[in-house]
C-alpha cells in the first residue's frame, strides 16, 4: 500500500517524539513514567497520536542517551478507541554528543512484538487518519490575530544553511512483527505475520546488509506465501537515490488459485530508484516459477503520476502443461494429449497499473511460432487484444476429442445404416424411407457468461491453419467482442485449391444467443470436404457456394431447428458417385417399350458439367425448387426439400433427353424420336448421405408419360387413317381426348 511506508514513518516519528520528550524529562533529573501524562499530552498536541503507555519507559543518559518502552499502544485522536498499532518493547540509544553536530549516533534499534492494524470503514475512512496533525489551536474570544510580519531581507553576511541530519545507526531488528490491512466496504483483507528484519550498520552511502522474513496472506481470493528478501541496501538523501544491489527473493506460495498445489518461486536482480528522477529501475533480473526460467529487464517512470513500465522479458522453454498444472489449472481434455508440452517467449512489454503488453513477441508453442502483440488494455475489463502472425497451427490437437455418441445421434445412425444397406444396387430396390430420428444434441455448446464478459481484439495471419479438420492457407481473421456481440469481421483463406471467405456474428445479449453467418467457398473440391469430415463422397466437383443463415439457441438441436437463410450452390465438372443415372433412364425406357434389360450398368457414376440450384431454409427446412444438373445428352431439372433436423431429403427429378447423342448402354432402351424432350421422372428419398443412390425411377409419373406417349402414338394414326375424310376440328377434338 502507498500509505503504508508514510503510516511506518508516523509511528516512528511519534516514538521518535516520546525519545524527546524522555530525553526532556531526564534532562531534569525526574523518572520519566512520571510523565507519561505529559508525553501523552505532547504525542496529542503535536503528532495527533493518542498514546497509551501500560509498561515503563527505562532510560539511560550519558553518553547514551538511551529509551526501552514497553506495552504501547498508539491511536489517531480521530478515531481513540481504534488503536492501529500495539507494541511490545522498543529499544534504542542515541549518542549524546554528536546531537550538537547534527549527527545522530544510534546504537542497535530493537523492535520487537509490533502489530499495526489498518482498516477502512464502509465510508473509506482509516484508522490512522489524523496521525501526524498537531491539533488545532484556538484563538481566545476578542482577540485578533496579529498581522503577519514581515520578513526581514537577508544580509548579505547571514549564516549558512544548517549542515543536513546525517544517520549513524549500528542496526535495526524488527522480531515479531505483524501488519494486517482490512477495507470494510469491500471485505478485502490483507496481512503480513511473523516479519523478522535484520540490517547490518545503517550509513549513508555505505552498503546496508539486509534480510527481511515474512508470510503474507489475502482473503480474496484466499492466499498465503513465504517470502525471504536479502541483499545490500545504498541510499543517498539528498540526491533521493536509493539502491538494494545482489537483491535476491525466494519463496513459496499456496492458496485457492493453486487448487491445492504450491509455486515456487525466485527472483534476483539490481534494484535502483532515484525520486529525484522519479524512475525505478530493475536490471539483470532471473525468475523462476517452478520450472518455469526467465530473464528479464523492468524500468518504471512517472512514480510520482501513473507509473509506467517498460522492460523485455525472455522465457526458457518448458512443458506448460505441467506448469499450468503444477499451479493448480484444470486444463481441459484435448485431442492431443502432448499438446503445450513445449512452450517459450521473448519480448519485450510496456504497462501501466491497469494494462499490460508484450510487444515484439515471439512465441513458440508447440510446432508453431507466433510473432506480434498480446496486450490486456483494462486489467477490470479483462480486455484483450491480439495481432499475431504465425507459421502453422493445428487448432484440432487442443479442441476436445469427439465427445461420446448422443443417443439421438446414435439411432439415426443405426437408421442410416441400415437404410444405406438396402438403398445401394442396380436401382430395382425400392425407395428408402426418409430419415425419422433426430440428428443433432440438445447439450448447451456456448458458455454464454463468460462470452458476455468478453472484451477481444483479435488480428490472426496464419500461414497454414487446420481447423475440423479443414485445412486452410494463408488464413487471416479479424473479431471483435464486447458487451455481449461477438463479431467475426473476416476469415479467409485457401481451401484445397479454392478459396474460403465468410463473417459472422453472435449476440449472447438476449436470453437465446442469436448467430448469423456468411459464407463463400469458390472452387472447392466438393469431395475433400465430405472426406474432412469422415462423410462418404456422394458428390465430387468444384463447389461455388454462397450462404447466408441465421438462427438462434444454445445447442445443436436448437441451431438447426430455428435455422432460416438462403444458401445458393454451383457444382462444376462433378460426378453423382455410386448414381448412374442413365441406368435409370434406360430401365424407365425399356419399361415403356415393354422389354427386358439385358445388361449391367457400364458405371456406377454420372458425370455433369454444373449441378446447380439455390435453398430457402425455414426453421431447419431447405426447399430447393430449382435443382438443375448438366449431363451429357441430358438435362436434369428437379425439386424438393431437405429437412436439416433428420438429414433427410425428398425430391423429384426429371430426366430430359435432349436428343439422340449415343447408343444406350442395353437395345431394350434404345431411344428413337418419341422420348426426346421428354422428361423422365425421378424420385429421390432417404437419408441425405446416400446423395443421388437414393433416386428411383418414379413408376406413377412414368405410367403418365406412357399414357401421354400412348395418345401420341393414337394422335399419329387417327391422322394417317383420317386424313383430309373429316374436318380439321374433328380431328383435334379426338387427338385431344386421346392426349389427357
Amino acid at each position: 500500500m502507498k500509505s503504508l511506508g508514510k503510516i511506518l514513518g508516523l509511528v516512528f516519528l511519534g516514538l521518535l517524539l516520546i525519545v524527546v520528550a524522555a530525553g526532556f524529562a531526564l534532562t531534569h533529573l525526574f523518572d520519566p513514567n512520571d510523565y507519561k501524562d505529559e508525553i501523552r499530552d505532547l504525542a496529542r498536541s503535536k503528532a495527533g497520536l493518542e498514546l497509551d503507555i501500560k509498561g515503563d519507559i527505562g532510560w539511560s543518559l550519558f553518553p547514551w542517551l538511551g529509551l526501552e518502552l514497553h506495552e504501547t499502544t498508539l491511536a489517531s485522536v480521530q478515531t481513540p478507541e481504534q488503536p492501529f498499532a500495539d507494541l511490545r518493547m522498543l529499544g534504542l540509544s542515541v549518542r549524546v554528543m554528536p546531537l550538537l553536530s547534527r549527527e545522530v549516533q544510534m546504537s542497535d534499534i530493537t523492535v520487537n512484538g509490533l502489530n499495526l492494524t489498518l482498516s477502512r470503514d464502509e465510508q473509506g475512512r482509516g484508522n490512522w487518519e489524523g496521525v501526524g496533525q498537531p491539533a488545532a489551536r484556538s484563538e481566545p474570544a476578542g482577540e485578533t490575530p496579529k498581522a503577519a510580519e514581515p520578513q526581514a531581507e537577508q544580509r548579505e553576511d547571514a549564516p549558512p544553511a544548517r549542515k543536513p541530519l546525517t544517520l549513524d545507526i549500528d542496526s535495526l531488528t524488527v522480531s515479531d512483527a505483524r501488519v494486517t490491512y482490512s477495507d470494510a466496504k469491500t471485505g478485502q483483507q490483507y496481512s503480513a505475520e511473523s516479519i523478522e528484519l535484520t540490517t547490518g550498520a545503517i550509513r549513508e552511502g555505505s552498503p546496508v546488509p539486509v534480510k527481511l522474513n515474512a508470510f503474507f496472506g489475502s482473503n480474496k481470493p484466499v492466499m498465503r506465501a513465504r517470502t525471504e528478501l536479502q541483499g545490500s541496501l545504498r541510499f543517498d538523501n539528498q540526491l533521493k537515490r536509493y539502491q538494494f544491489e545482489d537483491m535476491r527473493l525466494s519463496g513459496e506460495a499456496s492458496g485457492e488459485p493453486l487448487q491445492g498445489q504450491t509455486l515456487t518461486f525466485s527472483a534476483q536482480g539490481q534494484l535502483l530508484v532515484d525520486l529525484a528522477a522519479q524512475i525505478a529501475e530493475l536490471n539483470g533480473l532471473k525468475f523462476t516459477a517452478n520450472q518455469l526460467r526467465g530473464l528479464g529487464e523492468l524500468k518504471a517512470r512517472d512514480l510520482d503520476k501513473e507509473p509506467k513500465v517498460s522492460g523485455a522479458m525472455t522465457v526458457a522453454q518448458f512443458n506448460l502443461r505441467e506448469f499450468l498444472q503444477g499451479t493448480g489449472q484444470q486444463l481441459p481434455a484435448m485431442t492431443d494429449g502432448n499438446a503445450l508440452s513445449k512452450a517459450e517467449l521473448v519480448s519485450r512489454l510496456s504497462g501501466t497499473p491497469n494494462s499490460l503488453a508484450l510487444e515484439e513477441l515471439t512465441l513458440k508453442l508447440d510446432d508453431s511460432t507466433f510473432t506480434g502483440r498480446l496486450a490486456v488494455s483494462d486489467f477490470a475489463r479483462q480486455a484483450l487484444r491480439v495481432d499475431l502472425k504465425g507459421d502453422r497451427f493445428d487448432l484440432d490437437r487442443y479442441l476436445p476429442p469427439p465427445s461420446k455418441e448422443q443417443a439421438a445421434e446414435a439411432a439415426r445412425k443405426s437408421e442410416v445404416k441400415s437404410t444405406q444397406a438396402s438403398a445401394i444396387g442396380s436401382g430395382t430396390t425400392p425407395l428408402p424411407n426418409a430419415p425419422t430420428q433426430q440428428a443433432w444434441s440438445e447439450a448447451s455448446v456456448l458458455p454464454v457468461d463468460q462470452l458476455r464478459k468478453l472484451d477481444t481484439e483479435i488480428n490472426l495471419a496464419i500461414g497454414s491453419l487446420t481447423a475440423m479438420k479443414i485445412p486452410l492457407d494463408g488464413f487471416n481473421l479479424k473479431a471483435r467482442t464486447r458487451n455481449g456481440l461477438l463479431t467475426l469481421q473476416e476469415v479467409r483463406g485457401g481451401l484445397y485449391g479454392g478459396r474460403l471467405d465468410g463473417s459472422a456474428s453472435l449476440d449472447v445479449r438476449p436470453a437465446l444467443p442469436l448467430l448469423t453467418v456468411q459464407n463463400r467457398f469458390n472452387g472447392v473440391p466438393v469431395e475433400r470436404l465430405l472426406e474432412s469430415q469422415g462423410e462418404d463422397v456422394v458428390v465430387k466437383g468444384l463447389l461455388n457456394l454462397d450462404a447466408d443463415l441465421r438462427t438462434q439457441g444454445n445447442s445443436e438441436k436448437a441451431w438447426i431447428d430455428n435455422l432460416n437463410g438462403k444458401v445458393g450452390f454451383i457444382i462444376d465438372n462433378g460426378v453423382l458417385v455410386d448414381a448412374n443415372l442413365e441406368q435409370q433412364l434406360c430401365r424407365a425406357i425399356a419399361t415403356l417399350n415393354r422389354k427386358p434389360l439385358t445388361s449391367e450398368p457400364r458405371s456406377k457414376d454420372t458425370p455433369f458439367r454444373e449441378l446447380k440450384g439455390n435453398l430457402t431454409l425455414r426453421n431447419g427446412v431447405a426447399s430447393n425448387p430449382d435443382l438443375k444438373a448438366s449431363i451429357p445428352g441430358l438435362t436434369v431439372n428437379g425439386n424438393g426439400d431437405v429437412d436439416l433436423r433428420v438429414l433427410g431429403m425428398d425430391y423429384r427429378v426429371g430426366i430430359v433427353i435432349e436428343g439422340d447423342k449415343g447408343a444406350m448402354p442395353d437395345e431394350a432402351c434404345q431411344v428413337n424420336e418419341r422420348y426426346v424432350g421428354i422428361e423422365w421422372p425421378l424420385r429421390c428419398r432417404g437419408p441425405l448421405e446416400l446423395g443421388a443412390k437414393a433416386c428411383r425411377f418414379d413408376k406413377d409419373a412414368l405410367g403418365k408419360v406412357a399414357a401421354r406417349l400412348a395418345g401420341e402414338k393414337l394422335n399419329e394414326k387417327i391422322e394417317e387413317k383420317l386424313g383430309d375424310k373429316v374436318s380439321p376440328e374433328l380431328k383435334d377434338a379426338l387427338k385431344g381426348l386421346f392426349s389427357r
